[in-house]
């Protein structure tokens, strides 16, 4: 892989826990759970899960612009919430940010968070794709092998020979 690249946002809880906010490794690029916070560790959005996504979101896509990519790179999410009673709020604001291009993703509620006040971490990974390499997506399948035909043995009437299998 090529060099590894540590993305750091200075917020309280990198130094105390010891992580990075984001991980490039070659083309892929890991987002820490990030939460609802504002540039001074102020937690955005009390009590509102659908602000607190959004902030979640906007400070996920700030991480991927420091590593050279965007929202439509995330190939996949993982979302921890205190009450996923409010999974429409959390799947409004994440349709909103994601809609033209859905990543892989998953809900799961928790106890709690770090803080009292956070309601939401979200998770995200990207990979980043090259211009000159066109993806697996983008790539056409492979033709099927044909599969050889085996006959029974003995003696069999035109209706009990076997079949050639049917192309998909």
């Amino acid at each position: 892989m090529d060099d590894i690249v540590r993305i750091s946002t200075n917020t309280r809880w990198e130094p105390v826990f010891g992580y990075s906010r984001a991980v490039k490794a070659g083309n892929l690029i890991v987002v820490s759970g990030t939460t609802a916070t504002d540039e001074s560790g102020a937690v955005i959005g009390v009590n509102q899960m659908y602000s607190q996504a959004r902030q979640a979101i906007a400070n996920i896509a700030s991480a991927l612009a420091r590593a050279g990519a965007g929202l439509s790179d995330v190939i996949r999410t993982r979302i921890f919430v205190t009450d996923i009673t409010r999974f429409q709020e959390v799947a409004r604001a994440h349709s909103e940010a994601f809609g033209a291009a859905p990543p892989a993703s998953s809900m799961v509620e928790v106890r709690r968070l770090v803080h009292p006040d956070m309601m939401i971490e979200i998770e995200a990974d990207a990979l980043i794709r090259t211009a000159n390499k066109p993806t697996a997506a983008a790539m056409p399948a492979a033709p099927a092998k044909p599969r050889a035909v085996t006959k029974p043995k003995g003696r069999t009437t035109g209706a009990a020979r076997s079949k050639p299998p049917r192309r998909k």
